[in-house]
């Protein structure tokens, strides 16, 4: 194989490896812009379809949410307000919590 081919599959595979670590870790880097705005996750508020992220095994982010009030999904809501929404079951919560 000739030096520049070589030359530029290492790059491809470089940028590759690069760009798969970005999407990766893209989601840490939004939660913390939004945390820093003022806003906090907050988990069992979420209508089915409509949580920012972390709907549980099987489901991969926004959206995803399968039910209502899904205990382990979570929105973000305004610093200071998640423990005071209620819902059918209860109030929103700062961990994940069991829904029935």
């Amino acid at each position: 194989m000739k030096t520049q081919t070589k030359f530029a599959a290492l790059t491809a595979s470089a940028f590759a490896l690069s760009l798969a670590s970005a999407v990766a870790h893209a989601d840490d880097g939004d939660m913390d812009e939004m945390a820093a705005d003022g806003q906090e996750r907050c988990y069992g508020v979420a209508l089915a379809g409509e949580n920012d992220c972390a709907a549980g095994p099987g489901t991969s982010c926004q959206g995803t949410s399968t039910v209502d009030y899904q205990g382990n999904a979570w929105t973000y809501v305004e610093e200071g307000t998640c423990e005071s929404i209620e819902t059918p079951y209860g109030n929103g919560s700062l961990e994940p919590i069991e829904r029935p």
